[in-house]
């Protein structure tokens, strides 16, 4: 693998160099049927990440919860994937992509089985928020590799990453409204049941996925490192959510996060001078574009996490919608996104990667703008209509780009572990999207609350915006950089 360490060993490195020992590239309709599957489980993992949120009412009051316990769930299942992607990514090099991503599934569906039964909220958060988490923190990574190894040119890769990314972002954008439809017409369970339907599918569509660079049994895995990176990132979390209680435990618990944090990556600086293999490389983190992507990716799942969240809650608690009706609002952020990002391909041949992410920021920001002022100002659910149809077009527009600029960053020999660290980025971005918004509003369930949640997100929004506007006009993965840069000396430091 190619680093700034020479002692790396040599069996560290997956074997790219002779064109016999990479397979040929699947037929148009096996690749076709591939890239279908692989969007799908993007689109279900999406679904789950987000359709909970109309069903709070439901679960809490069948299970005996309240709205609190019903985000414990949401915001484990998150973190879990959070803290799991990276290790998740690793272990594709050493077992092989397809490998991974079907037992993704498997632990997917047997978590998704395991939640449509859950007779208490304890048994609902094994299944639906470890097993469904440690599931996709398998299965997600291999998505992101295969897709980016399956397109070697930036214009198919935009065109494939906007299928998964559009999926993804419907999903997501889409679940509240799906969810809502499957509770109220036969029950919360039903969704569950739902998810597990959708996994078959995939499965049966990976059977002749063909994966495009052999597993190296001889890598090693970095047990400690994925332990410490783990807890530190649970830790960092449970202090955002502590926020409402206590602010010493909140303090306490971030202070410690820090800590286990500095642990890891202090064990991967030793793990390198040594000649070991860690779990993750620091030569990830001096790429200037990717480190700026990986920020504007974790921003936009922040968004559009804690935008869903925010507004599905206060429809519920403050206006008293149903689960159907509010789904049926969130349908104005679907379109947009569907439309954005299904029109991928063709802006990625039209304009720069940083200009669709600064776009994508700006129309999002605007969005939530609108949808503060107009929920105020308006009793009807048409006022949500138009700032969540901002939101979705900006996200559509910039999720497809931000994943890209980080991909095409590296060359094949690092996409397990850059697909690791980028899936773990935006899920943290999830996860402190549906905590700080959550946290705000079960501190008091008003109008007020409300407000001061969007606010909040706008802000971080501006953040993202940001950090997209110091990407390099021509960052990696743009129209005119050509085909996937290798990992050399001037892709570290441009």
């Amino acid at each position: 693998m190619a680093s700034p360490c020479p002692a790396r060993p040599a069996t560290g490195a997956t074997p790219v160099a002779d064109p016999a020992a990479v397979p040929a590239r699947p037929t148009p309709t096996r690749y076709g049927r591939a890239l279908v599957a692989l969007a799908l489980a993007q689109f279900i993992c999406s679904f789950a990440g987000s359709n909970m949120s109309v069903m709070i009412n439901d679960i809490s009051r069948d299970l005996d919860t309240t709205v609190q316990g019903v985000q414990v769930v949401i915001t484990v299942f998150l973190l879990v994937m959070a803290a799991l992607m990276i290790p998740g990514g690793k272990l594709t090099d050493r077992y092989g992509r397809k490998r991974c991503f079907l037992t993704g599934l498997v632990v997917y569906a047997v978590g998704a089985v395991l939640s449509a039964a859950a007779p208490g909220l304890g048994v609902l958060i094994l299944g639906n928020s470890i097993l469904e988490g440690i599931g996709t923190a398998l299965l997600i990574p291999p998505v992101y590799i295969l897709t980016t190894l399956l397109h070697p040119d930036v214009t198919s890769r935009a065109r494939a990453f906007g299928f998964v990314m559009a999926l993804g972002g419907v999903g997501a954008a889409a679940g509240p409204l799906i969810g809502g439809l499957i509770t109220t017409a036969i029950s919360w369970r039903a969704a569950f049941v739902f998810q597990a339907l959708v996994i078959v599918v995939i499965v049966l569509l990976s059977r002749r996925m063909e994966d495009p660079l052999p597993p190296d049994p001889t890598r090693s895995f970095d047990t400690a490192g994925a332990v410490l990176s783990a807890v530190g990132l649970v830790l960092v979390v449970m202090g955002i959510l502590a926020a409402d209680n206590s602010i010493w435990l909140m303090i306490g618990l971030l202070a410690a996060g820090a800590l286990v944090l500095w642990w890891f990556f202090h064990s991967v600086r030793v793990k390198e001078a040594s000649g070991r293999e860690p779990l993750l490389s620091l030569s990830l983190f001096r790429n200037r574009t990717s480190n700026l992507g990986l920020v504007t990716q974790n921003v936009q799942w922040l968004l559009l996490m804690g935008t869903s969240f925010t507004v599905a809650t206060y429809l519920q608690t403050v206006r008293g919608y149903d689960a159907v009706e509010t789904g049926v609002v969130f349908t104005a952020a679907t379109l947009g996104l569907l439309a954005s990002s299904l029109s991928a391909e063709r802006l990625a041949r039209r304009r720069s990667q940083r200009t669709l992410v600064m776009t994508g920021f700006t129309a999002s920001v605007a969005g939530v703008v609108v949808l503060i002022v107009l929920a105020r100002s308006f009793s009807t659910a048409w006022a949500f209509v138009p700032g969540l149809l901002l939101i979705g077009l900006g996200l559509g527009v910039m999720l497809t780009p931000s994943v890209n600029v980080v991909q095409s960053s590296f060359g094949e020999e690092q996409q397990g572990e850059i697909s690791g660290l980028s899936r773990s980025v935006s899920n943290l971005g999830s996860t402190f999207g549906t905590a700080i918004a959550g946290t705000i509003l079960v501190a008091g369930l008003s109008k007020g609350a409300y407000a001061v949640a969007m606010i909040t997100l706008a802000a971080i929004g501006l953040c993202g915006l940001a950090a997209a506007a110091l990407l390099p006009r021509q960052a990696a993965g743009s129209s005119s950089a050509g085909s996937r840069p290798t990992r050399t000396a001037s892709t570290r430091d441009r």
